[in-house]
């Protein structure tokens, strides 16, 4: 199939995007590839030669050929190994356009909301950046305001990958940082669902833990806390 060969994929064991990449391979059956763990503070040849834009992680390499950043390694893996599994994305135009519109969104809004949770130098701003990530979240039930089990309908696709990835970094500083990132009273659709998709054949085994994820973010709060410091 045109899916064989030679394939290798870089990541990090606390990295959501690393995890969005397994979800995807999960999906399709394939479970033959090396995973190479990186340091990401301390950077591989081999990183830095197959992503040397960005220098970051992950990077799948098929056949000696690499793709990095995960939206794009996913719709490789679709079209890749299209004749195993389910396809990931829609098949229908505009339900793709808007699957991608939502993936965009969580990549941005929720991301960065999050992210800001735990990089906070007071508590007053980590209390704003909680209430935008939880804004973020309800906007995201939208989505599933019509009854459906998961984003793609009745079974997972391509946003509930896209979003089910930074699950685990929701809990993680939920516990680090005391706050409720999930909040089941403001978005039950959304909370549910998270449970049920923790429970799925693609987040199974690939889920990044929470204490991988809490200790690599304490080195990047150290860090943006530094950049603050100096400016």
């Amino acid at each position: 199939m045109a899916g064989e060969g030679d394939l290798k994929l870089l990541g990090t064991a606390a990295s959501q995007f690393v995890a969005r990449v397994r979800m995807a391979l999960n999906m399709k059956g394939v479970r033959l590839y090396e995973y190479i763990e990186q340091d990401l503070f301390n950077k591989s040849s081999l990183l830095l030669e197959s992503n040397p834009v960005h220098k970051k992680v992950p990077v799948l390499i098929h056949n000696g050929q690499p793709i990095a950043e995960s939206l794009a390694i996913v719709e490789y893996v679709d079209e890749v190994w299209h004749t195993a599994g389910a396809p990931i994305l829609p098949a229908d135009p505009y339900q793709r356009a808007v699957a991608r519109f939502w993936a965009a969104y969580t990549d941005t809004k929720l991301l960065y909301a999050y992210i800001g949770v735990n990089i906070a130098a007071t508590e007053e701003e980590r209390v704003e950046k909680v209430n935008e990530t939880v804004a973020a979240t309800s906007q995201l039930e939208t989505v599933l305001a019509d009854g459906k089990a998961f984003f793609a309908g009745d079974s997972v696709g391509y946003l509930d990958i896209v979003v089910g990835c930074h699950l685990s970094w929701l809990e993680a500083f939920s516990k680090m940082y005391g706050v409720v990132l999930i909040d089941a009273t403001k978005t039950p659709l959304f909370a549910a669902w998270a449970e049920r998709f923790g429970e799925t054949e693609a987040a199974k085994g690939v889920v990044p833990k929470t204490d991988a994820v809490a200790e690599y973010a304490k080195k990047r709060r150290a860090e943006a806390l530094a950049v603050k410091r100096k400016n």
